[in-house]
């Protein structure tokens, strides 16, 4: 990823979106360009307008951590927002190392033991690039369809914008597709030298429209809680809430559990899946792959 386009992309974007009156500034005169200026940006920041100009052409090398603070209020940035200018000013900060691939990251056996104790609840553990690395038996279950692509590491990134059956299976695509874009983008973000991470961005680009539409947007978030709706093709519609909590012990690695309201039609699907994991074979899991066995297979 090449920092100073990164920044000078995700800061132009930033100061396109915010009005003049959003930012409690006058509107006069024809403008010729869209949200503010950048002149505005530099005053409302208590930056001289050169250095903020500087600032957008890319070059955050140097940046003292209070004025991007100062520019992270002056572009009304909400927690996402803040923590990747933080990244990439980071990252810009750093001598620039040569792109690597990252080795397989080995889920370690207490944690397999603590999704496997987690029986009511469908959860799995992923990495930064949306790799599935591990699930319980109900995740398994819930995200079957997934596993059923032959490509390894299972990834949910590329199943959403290059499989032809979510738009079946995720009953609300278009969000999951621009959660799945603006989290990649906060990874990238992140570890702009990770050459497993730009290989799939390339790939997804490459291959999806609507995947370089969101990228392009520079949209990143960070995802800890919310709802996720599937239509399964076991036990049909289900609407689940999630809680997405990274695990200390392991950087870059996030375990997600899911349940459903008590009483709920989901409640009971979620029962009828358990029943439904139950007939899935392929308990174990093949060498050298990690969890525990994505490659199972419904029994009728």
């Amino acid at each position: 990823m090449d920092n100073r386009s990164e920044v000078r992309e995700f800061l132009t974007s930033r100061r396109a979106r915010i009005t003049p009156q959003q930012a409690g500034l006058p509107a006069s005169g024809h403008r010729r360009v869209k949200g503010l200026r950048r002149e505005e940006v530099a005053m409302l920041a208590g930056v001289s307008a050169e250095y903020y100009a500087r600032i957008e052409r890319g070059n955050l090398s140097g940046t003292s951590e209070a004025v991007l603070d100062s520019l992270a209020r002056a572009l009304q940035l909400d927690e996402s927002e803040r923590a990747h200018l933080m990244d990439l000013a980071r990252s810009a900060s750093t001598t620039r190392r040569p792109a690597r691939r990252r080795t397989a990251q080995p889920i370690r056996p207490a944690l397999q033991q603590l999704l496997d104790a987690m029986t009511d609840a469908p959860a799995f553990i992923r990495n930064g690039r949306l790799d599935i690395l591990a699930t319980n038996r109900l995740g398994k279950a819930l995200y079957w369809p997934l596993f059923q692509d032959p490509a390894r590491p299972v990834n949910m990134a590329r199943y959403q914008f290059l499989n032809p059956g979510a738009e079946q299976y995720m009953t609300e695509l278009d969000h999951q597709r621009a959660a799945a874009a603006a989290l990649l983008r906060t990874e990238a973000g992140q570890d702009p030298y990770n050459r497993d991470l730009s290989d799939l961005i390339g790939e997804l680009s490459t291959r999806s429209e609507d995947f370089r539409s969101l990228w392009a947007a520079h949209n990143v978030r960070l995802h800890h809680t919310g709802l996720k709706r599937f239509h399964h093709p076991a036990v049909g519609d289900l609407t689940l809430a999630f809680e997405a909590l990274p695990v200390p012990t392991d950087p870059g690695l996030t375990l997600t559990a899911m349940s459903a309201g008590p009483g709920t039609p989901s409640a009971d699907g979620l029962k009828l899946l358990a029943s439904w994991a139950a007939t899935l074979e392929g308990d174990h899991q093949p060498e050298g792959e990690p969890g525990n066995g994505p490659d199972a297979t419904y029994r009728p």
